[in-house]
């Protein structure tokens, strides 16, 4: 062979070793990003190819699937429904041919159409039998009668959120947000109709942001809430060491290092008044010194006990509330009573709530009790995890006797239910540049049985924007919803 024709030869095999290396390059090195880009149509058109699984709620679908409009360019064969979608959309978020996913329908995708590596013999065997790929099951551990019973309490509130949690598991029982959204509306990819109905969704178009998931995402001003991890942190590091032991409270209280006094709400005897006293009528001179004697570190450690600065995951994610870690005396004081920069989500009120009534246990909260495969085989279970422990076992007995007589004789009476005895704290917090704007109502609490369990416990916060300033309170507000949706979960165990 002559000098061309080797060098022909030699520069054409190159080209074929060239183009074996980037087959299998891409073949194997970038198989599953070009299988998962988002710009790769034949994932989408698979994913929608055959109906999505199922969110299960007390054994019951509250999701579905539609044969998709064949209209236009649309190729995709099912589109998600939803059951009562506003009522739930704080649980499952949305399944959407045009907007992606959120919340449940995203995180476990896998699962719901079929698609996680931990289906791959059962999908190879059907594609041997010829049998259709089907999605499998996320069951939640949500409560249907606690979750309506909170949404409806939001309803005639305006914006607002709740958390409702089992203390002995952690499992969360409620996720209610107000406003809400119906996925199915735009869960197509129509223009014309999906398209419009997201649009109007949008907070630029709709400044109260319905689409936010208020009892996850959204960090409140917990208010006269928080004296409850402020009680604990007393009870915690020896600073007083019963409810019915007074406490050096002078009244007024002037803040440390300033000649500002600290108020209280109206005529109350806040005076030296014991932790029970106090608790019951909320006082926040009481209160706002207490944090202070303890001064920060304390207060600091008890309220990440508790589950503060730290984000939840349920496996649905939740802000991380605050406490400051950098504060002087003042604000250490304003902060103890649910001021300056102290902000919680509901679910980490309904936390707060949850290890009180537990025995001074905090259990990590969770919304998946299970993964089913399409033929009902468990995937994976869910089991209940200790977080923290905020109180010793008698020292949460004794904030629970304090809580109690909030909803006996205090600020919380109308949370009683006939033979069960409830825990609770209400909270009315500041909101807007000097307390301008009206405040938020809270309303925390916990539900007792004759036999000493407790089924649940909750955090209800109300922003009514309709209600005369007056009579925004939690007791007057949140309370009465705290105490519909305990009444549900203890009426749907019977």
């Amino acid at each position: 062979m002559n000098k061309p024709l080797r060098r022909i030869a030699l520069f054409c095999g190159l080209l074929v070793l060239a183009l074996l290396i980037r087959d299998n390059y891409i073949q194997y090195v970038q198989a599953d990003s070009l299988r998962t880009d988002s710009l790769n149509r034949r994932v989408a058109i698979e994913r929608y190819a055959t109906p999505r699984g199922d969110i299960i709620v007390d054994g019951n679908p509250i999701t579905g699937a539609a044969k998709s409009a064949k209209s236009g360019i649309n190729d995709f064969e099912y589109k998600r429904t939803y059951k009562d979608g506003a009522m739930w959309a704080p649980v499952t978020g949305y399944a959407s041919q045009a907007f992606g996913a959120t919340q449940l329908e995203s995180i476990d995708d896998g699962i719901l159409t079929g698609n996680d590596d931990r289906l791959f013999f059962r999908n190879t065997l059907d594609m041997i039998t010829g049998k259709k790929k089907q999605g499998g099951n996320v069951v939640t551990t949500l409560n249907a009668a606690a979750q309506k019973a909170a949404y409806q309490g939001l309803l005639s509130r305006g914006k607002g959120a709740v958390a409702a949690i089992d203390p002995q598991t952690g499992a969360i029982l409620a996720l209610a947000s107000t406003p809400s959204y119906d996925p199915s509306t735009f869960a197509g990819n129509s223009t014309s109709v999906d398209g419009k109905a997201w649009t109007k969704l949008q907070k630029k178009n709709n400044p109260d942001d319905p689409t936010l998931n208020r009892a996850l995402r959204e960090t409140y001003p917990p208010g006269s809430t928080f004296k409850v991890v402020t009680a604990a942190a007393a009870l915690e590091n020896g600073l007083y060491t019963s409810a019915d032991q007074k406490t050096n409270s002078p009244l007024p209280y002037t803040l440390p290092t300033t000649t500002t006094p600290l108020k209280n709400e109206g005529n109350i005897p806040c005076e030296n008044a014991t932790m029970r006293v106090a608790l019951k009528v909320s006082c926040n001179t009481v209160f706002g010194k207490i944090g202070a004697d303890l001064g920060k570190d304390k207060m600091l450690a008890e309220a990440e006990k508790f589950g503060f600065n730290s984000e939840q995951f349920t496996p649905v994610r939740s802000n991380a509330s605050n406490f400051p870690k950098t504060m002087d005396k003042p604000q250490t004081a304003l902060s103890s009573i649910g001021q300056f920069e102290t902000a919680a989500t509901p679910l980490q009120m309904a936390m707060v709530a949850s290890a009180v009534a537990d025995n001074g246990t905090l259990m990590k909260p969770y919304m998946v009790d299970k993964l089913q495969a399409p033929n009902l085989d468990v995937i994976s279970q869910t089991d209940p995890q200790k977080m923290s422990q905020p109180l010793s076992k008698e020292n949460a007995q004794i904030l629970q006797s304090m809580m109690e007589t909030v909803v006996k004789e205090g600020t919380g009476t109308k949370a009683q239910i006939s033979g069960v005895t409830v825990g609770g704290k209400t909270g009315t917090a500041q909101h807007g540049v000097a307390n301008s704007e009206k405040p938020y109502a809270w309303f925390i609490s916990y539900a007792k049985l004759p036999d000493g369990s407790s089924p649940v416990a909750v955090a209800v916060v109300v922003e009514d924007g309709a209600a005369n300033r007056g009579d925004i309170t939690g007791g007057g507000l949140a309370a009465p919803i705290a105490r519909s949706v305990m009444k549900a979960v203890i009426d749907s165990k019977k």
